[in-house]
């Protein structure tokens, strides 16, 4: 339906969209994810033309929508999109908002606009609104007549820019509400949202974006359950992260014991988290790795805000060397008191251990 190719915005001062690569199928449900400023809001008013691409290719049933002689207008009336801010025309009635650009662009007999109108207005709970004025209604409602506006050209593949961002936050249920029921319908979405667990429930895919690309892609499980990328956990997770690279003979431990010790303070972990980080540093820095002098050392304090759970990330080169063999080890003892759970591998050249505290 949409393949996207190597598709680039740049402005002056910033590049948004560096290397986007994507294929939209008919059906498809799928939200785009990620840290703000990271072009999701960029990406679709590229499909849609409302931004004109650096470079790349956006093709749209076969055809390319950045050649110069693009028909731009077919092209938005396949492609509709949702805005944060609900746009409506201020000096019309609810109804004549969905019945002005069926009746202007598609040439559709009043009656017909007016019928379909309202059937679409039954759909998104606001009949009895249908002859009210926009500033006669809440946020949310507003919203609701925007999608149902979007929903009278019928287009094949609807784009909702962060629909529910300026909402109220008690207006955001009614909202994606009617947009779980869009979706059951088989319309094909593309959602850039903050809402994690509605993209969870309804997506068929979750892109996430990052330093402008699509960094990472799959299932709402692979992506929320399982991301295997670093920054699509760490934005997942909401996690804040103290690193280090350890060098033996020059490492300054004590000055690293302190950097624990504000980390947890400011992240708000709790003093037995704090203690049993500092602890387990102790043990596996000092007592195991520094004295064996591996290369290539770092050490990683991750703390998941969402899930209020600190995990240590130690990643070390050389032959394969796990430091807690030993179930009897005295340093293997004190971790196993502290750590909810204790894994070593090793790949690629590498040992990794990880503490779950």
């Amino acid at each position: 339906m949409i393949h996207i190719r190597n598709l680039r915005k740049e402005y002056p001062g910033a590049t948004p969209l560096k290397d986007v690569n994507a294929d939209i199928h008919k059906g498809d449900v799928i939200s785009i994810i990620g840290p703000s400023g990271t072009g999701k809001s960029t990406l679709l008013r590229c499909l849609n033309r409302l931004e004109t691409p650096t470079s790349g290719t956006v093709l749209v049933g076969g055809k390319d929508i950045l050649e110069r002689n693009a028909d731009l207008p077919a092209l938005r009336r396949r492609m509709g999109m949702v805005f944060q801010n609900f746009h409506l025309f201020a000096h019309l009635s609810v109804i004549e908002n969905l019945m002005c650009a069926p009746m202007e662009l598609l040439g559709r007999p009043k009656q017909e606009a007016y019928d379909r109108g309202m059937e679409l207005l039954h759909m998104v709970g606001l009949a009895g609104k249908a002859l009210s004025y926009p500033d006669e209604l809440s946020g949310g409602q507003k919203q609701r007549v925007a999608i149902a506006r979007t929903l009278a050209m019928d287009p094949e593949i609807v784009l909702f820019d962060e629909p529910t961002s300026a909402l109220d936050p008690t207006m955001v249920g009614e909202v994606l509400s009617v947009m779980r029921r869009l979706a059951g319908e088989g319309l094909t979405m593309l959602i850039v949202t903050h809402e994690m667990k509605f993209a969870r429930e309804v997506s068929t895919r979750v892109f996430y974006m990052d330093q402008g690309e699509i960094y990472e892609q799959g299932t709402p499980e692979q992506i929320f359950g399982h991301p295997s990328k670093k920054l699509t956990r760490m934005f997942i997770r909401q996690l804040k992260e103290l690193k280090a690279d350890i060098t033996p003979g020059t490492f300054d431990f004590p000055g690293f014991m302190t950097q624990i010790e504000e980390f947890g303070r400011k992240r708000q972990l709790s003093q037995r988290q704090i203690y049993a980080a500092q602890l387990a540093a102790e043990e596996v820095l000092l007592q195991k790795l520094l004295p064996a002098a591996p290369p290539d050392m770092s050490f990683a304090l991750e703390y998941s805000e969402r899930e209020g759970q600190a995990v240590i990330r130690i990643i070390y080169g050389g032959a394969l060397f796990h430091p807690f063999k030993d179930p009897e080890d005295l340093s293997a003892r004190i971790l196993k008191a502290v750590a909810k759970e204790l894994q070593h591998s090793y790949q690629d050249g590498e040992n990794h251990l990880i503490i779950k505290l």
